[in-house]
């Protein structure tokens, strides 16, 4: 008979193999995500080889991404917790599988229409791949690992989207097209489909190891045992009683403004205002998320240390350093200052903001939703989230052409601010709801 900790060095292996499953297939996703921002000062050329105006392409390219954001916000709110009905495995599958086939459909695109088409399709099924991984995730490790494994798997798309736009960039100085890029991701994405379908495996409990313990605080511990699946309403209401979760549903919407704003439009802003090729701004605009991946790392290092309000905390630092930055950007023009100064204060952006982001439809989403509805609840905060992240697209395209990127920068710490507000409100929340606590408790 196998003895518990022969069992435990057993775990081990299984639960590293699943976690370089989850993290290379959700780093993919974001190769059929970058795709779009690297290549867009070559879609605008494509449009206006077509009689397009300069501008008119920026604004109809807008408009297409924001039909993504929004197919991928709705899906997250509507599918999301298909995760928690089905298996979060079949969730990720379906995200790999359908960016695949959406992105290669993307390449033979000749103009708008089909564009969109496989756009909003890519970034529909894309949407129930965070919250599958979630899934999958409280499926193998035990709440108190949460944080970590889940730090480790946010890096996943910071670094899946600077390893796509440092390639894109490198097949871009290389003579590469527009088309040639979206049928690159393909087959990244193609790849890592084939190896989870493979290797992933919903949970370690079909291998034989114990089930995995939850967060006993979460939102539904306190929820009486119910035969058979829960209605809706009953699935929904104690996410939505919570004044703690909504508050990190606003706060999701904030953030994912700023994030998405970053991640679409970098390229054409290095390009067309800082003076670089398309090719160097593929590549520089990677500085992005190769920041937010060390943030994140010491993000979550920190918020460990300091506790059950060490989160609160880093948010709301972390979105008034976020705002500063962005006012700066908007009072320090790139003539003068410099292209290598503006490349850094993109960075110092990503180092305060994507840190304290990573917690909301993570760690967060954990420990709100547990066993029952991690998936959901994840879905719900980061669909949320994406609906903001829809104002990114054609909004900020439209500010860009009537004001500048002045005007978008200063925009963008408007909202950082309101943001910042928003993560006091929810440190002040969770230090009420300890007084609480600890008086029901003596």
């Amino acid at each position: 008979m196998t003895t518990g900790p022969v069992r435990d060095r057993a775990l081990l292996p299984r639960q590293v193999l699943i976690v370089m499953l989850l993290f290379g297939g959700y780093a993919a996703c974001y190769f059929g995500r970058a795709n779009f921002s690297v290549a867009m000062p070559l879609l605008a050329d494509a449009l206006r080889q077509r009689g397009v105006s300069a501008d008119e392409a920026v604004v109809r390219l807008g408009e297409v991404y924001s039909l993504g954001v929004l197919a991928y916000a709705i899906g997250k709110m509507a599918l999301g917790g298909l995760g928690d009905l089905w298996g979060g495995r079949r969730s990720f599958l379906l995200a790999l599988g359908g960016a695949a086939l959406f992105t290669l459909l993307f390449s033979f695109g000749a103009g708008l229409p089909l564009f969109t088409v496989a756009w909003v399709g890519n970034r529909l099924t894309q949407s129930v791949g965070w919250a599958g991984l979630i899934k999958v995730t409280g499926r193998w490790f035990d709440f108190h690992t949460h944080g970590t494994v889940i730090g480790i798997l946010s890096v996943s798309y910071l670094v899946g989207d600077a390893l796509a736009r440092q390639s894109m960039g490198a097949l871009l100085a290389h003579g590469a097209t527009w088309v040639d890029l979206f049928r690159f991701a393909a087959l990244v994405l193609g790849a890592l489909f084939i190896l989870n379908l493979v290797l992933l495996r919903e949970t370690r409990t079909e291998l034989g190891f114990a089930p995995t313990t939850t967060n006993p605080v979460n939102l539904y511990a306190e929820e009486p045992p119910v035969a058979g699946r829960l209605t809706w309403a009953a699935w929904l209401r104690p996410l939505l009683l919570s004044r703690s979760f909504r508050l990190v549903c606003v706060l999701s919407f904030g953030c994912t403004v700023v994030r998405e704003a970053f991640n679409v439009w970098m390229p054409v802003f290095l390009k067309d205002s800082v003076g670089f090729d398309a090719a160097s701004a593929a590549s520089l605009s990677a500085v992005f998320p190769a920041v937010g991946a060390v943030s994140v790392l010491l993000t979550g290092w920190a918020g460990d240390r300091l506790g059950v309000n060490g989160r609160p905390t880093l948010l709301f630092i972390g979105l008034v350093a976020t705002a500063l930055v962005l006012i700066a950007l908007y009072a320090l023009e790139p003539a003068l200052i410099g292209r290598g100064a503006t490349v850094c204060l993109i960075g110092l952006v990503a180092f305060c903001l994507l840190g304290p982001y990573s917690y909301l439809g993570g760690a967060f989403a954990l420990d709100f939703g547990g066993a029952r509805g991690g998936a959901l609840a994840s879905g719900l905060i980061d669909g949320v989230g994406y609906l903001g992240g829809t104002l990114a697209g054609a909004g900020v395209a439209r500010i860009a052409v009537a004001f500048g990127w002045r005007g978008v920068f200063i925009g963008l710490a408007c909202v950082a601010t309101a943001s910042a507000l928003a993560a006091g409100l929810m440190y002040l929340t969770q230090r009420q709801t300890m007084r609480l606590s600890e008086g029901a408790s003596e």
